[in-house]
């Protein structure tokens, strides 16, 4: 049975990265060097080796991948550098031989530039999902980091992918607007990951101080069949003693909760956070969690 989870999360994890290399190989070769698009990373060198000197982009992803690999194996851990790998593999593998057989893009540059981030985000997640990444830049910082840790992770990120769009502007475009582009890509790339790798168990939280906290309790139950949760606090002004309830909830279910917390009481205060993640009933199983 313990074989059996082995290999049936293998191979889940394998479709991810053949997915995540299908849409990140669309949006290089059928979006980005269609518009010579600077992109970060490795594929942005990529890139610019396609555009100069005809060199497949999944090739020079892969020659230079291989260095950084061998040189931080240590620091990646052995089950990280092999999916790893495999993403890699497969990020080359649908640039250079399946996306060539789609038609490359030739209409609207900012929808091109929206599927470019687009895919590539949501192919970056998936890949970050299972703890996996598709190298490049990735692997440059890690070692960076452990040779210098007091140096911050958002300027090595930062000062790497700068490099690189402006090396492909320079070398390649040689535009401003190929320059703007290259940021504004990388920008939503970065909000896709987000959305996608918190998004999907994203929520919110509220805490209700109210006079009537169980006719509360009873209608978040009714409403939108939610459970909640009584915590005891103490005013520091009056130091008298209330129930708040606490209930996590998604984004629609919390208007309807908001909607008639303040009909049963108007005097109520409401405090909504966000959650980046809720695990357990109702929301996404700690099971399921990579």
């Amino acid at each position: 049975m313990k074989l059996e989870k082995k290999v049936k999360k293998k191979l889940e994890n394998l479709g991810i990265f053949l997915l995540s290399g299908f849409l990140i190989g669309i949006a290089t070769y059928n979006f980005a060097s269609a518009f010579s698009f600077p992109m970060v990373g490795f594929t942005g060198i990529g890139l610019i080796g396609y555009h100069l000197f005809g060199i497949p982009i999944g090739m020079t992803v892969v020659c230079l991948n291989i260095p950084m690999a061998l040189i931080s194996w240590k620091i990646l851990g052995r089950e990280f550098l092999e999916k790893s790998i495999l993403c890699i593999a497969s990020v080359a593998f649908f640039t250079d031989y399946i996306a060539p057989l789609f038609p490359r893009y030739t209409g609207e540059t900012l929808l091109a530039v929206l599927c470019t981030a687009t895919l590539s985000g949501i192919g970056y997640a998936l890949m970050y999902t299972r703890n996996a990444s598709s190298g490049g830049t990735d692997f440059m910082i890690m070692l960076v980091r452990k040779k210098f840790p007091h140096l911050s992770l958002g300027s090595l990120t930062l000062i790497l992918d700068s490099s690189v769009i402006i090396l492909g502007v320079c070398l390649v475009s040689k535009s401003a607007d190929s320059l703007l582009f290259g940021i504004l890509i990388t920008f939503l790339i970065s909000v896709v990951i987000d959305k996608v790798m918190n998004g999907f168990s994203a929520g919110k939280m509220t805490m209700i101080i109210s006079h009537y906290p169980e006719q509360i309790a009873q209608m978040i139950a009714q409403k939108v069949g939610r459970g909640a949760t009584f915590l005891w606090a103490e005013g520091s002004y009056t130091h008298n003693h209330k129930k708040i309830v606490l209930c996590a909830c998604n984004n629609k279910e919390l208007y309807i909760i908001r909607k008639n917390v303040l009909l049963i009481d108007p005097e109520a205060f409401v405090v909504i956070m966000d959650s980046n993640e809720v695990l357990g009933e109702g929301f996404i199983e700690p099971g399921v969690v990579n």
